[in-house]
């Protein structure tokens, strides 16, 4: 008797700037989630810039901070650049504000690729704006009141994503938030 093979993970890429800030954090985050939830093989998680200023570098030193101090380790990051292949490698693309919204609709080939792209902050029912901020060009404090933020509403977004992605079901649709 063979075994069946493994379910292909649910892949999400969150999508920033320069993926030194925001997404990188998103991606822990939702990876950590995964992790404690046993699901780690279920949930692949990435991100990626709309731009390429930051290629090949680690995240942002504040970034790293801000994670660290809420228990998470973003040290492996290494910045990319979201490009329309990447579509195709992903069921859900998760924009942190709205002019990253825009680009990556801009991009879409397809209708196809534009109902992957969601918001992040549309996942969160107590957020009162659309956008996470960019700290880049604050402090440490801004950094850890950015991941506060991402943190919720990622757990928002794992929690829908995640009666589909227990084993044995595979999600036939994006969650609640998606496309919209």
């Amino acid at each position: 008797m063979t075994t069946p093979p493994a379910a292909a993970p649910f892949r999400v890429v969150f999508v920033c700037t320069g993926n030194i800030c925001r997404s990188p954090m998103a991606e822990v985050v939702l990876r950590t989630l995964a992790e404690r939830a046993g699901l780690a093989s279920r949930v692949h998680s990435t991100s990626a810039g709309t731009g390429d200023w930051h290629v090949g570098e680690r995240a942002d030193h504040r970034t790293l901070a801000a994670l660290e101090r809420r228990g998470y380790d973003g040290g492996l990051h290494r910045a990319r650049q979201f490009t329309t292949d990447s579509f195709d490698t992903n069921d859900l693309v998760i924009a942190l504000d709205r002019s990253h919204e825009r680009i990556l609709r801009g991009w879409a080939r397809r209708d196809d690729d534009a109902d992957k792209v969601a918001l992040l902050l549309g996942f969160e029912p107590q957020a009162t704006a659309l956008d996470v901020p960019d700290p880049y060009y604050a402090g440490p404090a801004k950094f850890d009141e950015v991941l506060g933020m991402i943190e919720s509403a990622t757990r928002s977004l794992f929690h829908q994503l995640e009666p589909a992605i227990r084993p044995g079901s595979r999600p036939t649709s994006l969650p609640y938030g998606a496309g919209s």
